[in-house]
């Protein structure tokens, strides 16, 4: 007959893990788990830095255009396996100083427009301010990818400033419209199903997809410019 401790049974693996480490160990992973943690407020803090500035230019842009020339901001923290998987994957040594060093895309916002324009007018005003720096541009809409994506990726440098210090910290930008989003939010569903790979005729069928929301936007924008 096999018996079971029950006290042993309500402990997870990982807690198991951490009760067969030494002293040392136990206050090395508690340096490292705190210094990742303090690394990933600082991303919270200049995603929501950039959050404010793009809030302020809607408001400002919606007083003069009389419409919402954005539609909506997510923001999002890259986890934990994926900034591990990014970091091999570009063959530096996984460490809390390789993430800040190496990686730009921790921090993420994209920020939904409605039409074409006012994705380059938000991100012209946005680039004008003092305290944000350009790192890179990839326009994807001028040149979208094979696949169909289109979309404006900024990687903008911003300060935040803490209680004794200033620190710049580095945010990807995602900008594009309603109908962009859409395709990529649906295509991203579509390409990564579990068990199952898209086929060459489905990879056609999205880029064609691609092209009739091009065509989507073209013709809003001229809908738009009409009734300026």
């Amino acid at each position: 007959m096999i018996t079971l401790d029950p006290i042993n049974e309500l402990i997870s693996p990982e807690q198991k893990i951490i009760t067969t480490l030494s002293d040392a160990d136990l206050v090395w992973l508690q340096e490292k788990t705190h210094k990742y943690m303090t690394l990933m407020s600082y991303y919270k803090c200049a995603m929501m830095e950039i959050e404010t500035k793009l809030k302020v230019l809607n408001e400002e842009f919606t007083l003069n255009l009389d419409r919402n020339p954005i539609s909506s901001i997510k923001t999002r923290l890259k986890s934990p396996v994926s900034i591990k998987n990014k970091l091999e994957n570009l063959g530096h040594k996984v460490s809390v100083d390789a993430i800040e060093q190496n990686l730009n895309d921790v921090a993420g916002i994209r920020v939904v427009c409605s039409f074409v324009e006012d994705v380059y007018s938000i991100a012209k005003a946005l680039l004008k301010q003092d305290d944000i720096k350009l790192i890179t541009a990839k326009d994807y809409i001028q040149n979208p990818k094979e696949n169909g994506y289109r979309s404006l990726h900024l990687i903008v440098e911003i300060p935040i400033y803490l209680s004794h210090h200033k620190r710049l910290m580095k945010v990807e930008i995602q900008l594009r419209t309603i109908a962009m989003d859409f395709w990529a939010s649906l295509e991203h569903q579509l390409n990564y199903k579990k068990n199952h790979v898209l086929t060459d005729q489905m990879k056609e069928e999205l880029l064609q997809c691609a092209q009739i929301s091009a065509q989507l936007d073209a013709k809003m924008d001229d809908l738009r410019k009409e009734l300026c």
